[in-house]
């Protein structure tokens, strides 16, 4: 039996903090709060689906976050 895989620990940090930041400001304190990635993206875009730990996305429309989640 394979050993399961350690996942790296998440920040202890609300996405739902960053809703409404402009998208600079909403990136440099995800930065400052330990996410390894952060993820830009305008509403509708294609994106892939995998959960990757450490990361936290952003849907942004007109320079604003407007929806936050992680993975």
């Amino acid at each position: 039996m394979a050993p399961e895989p350690q996942l790296p620990n998440e920040p202890d940090d609300d996405p739902e903090a960053y809703v409404g930041l402009a998208r600079q400001e909403a990136e440099e304190r995800a930065g400052g709060r330990g996410w390894s990635t952060v993820r830009s993206l305008s509403p509708g875009a294609l994106i892939t689906m995998e959960y990757r730990a450490g990361r936290l996305n952003f849907e942004v429309e007109d320079g604003r976050v407007r929806r936050s989640w992680r993975g």
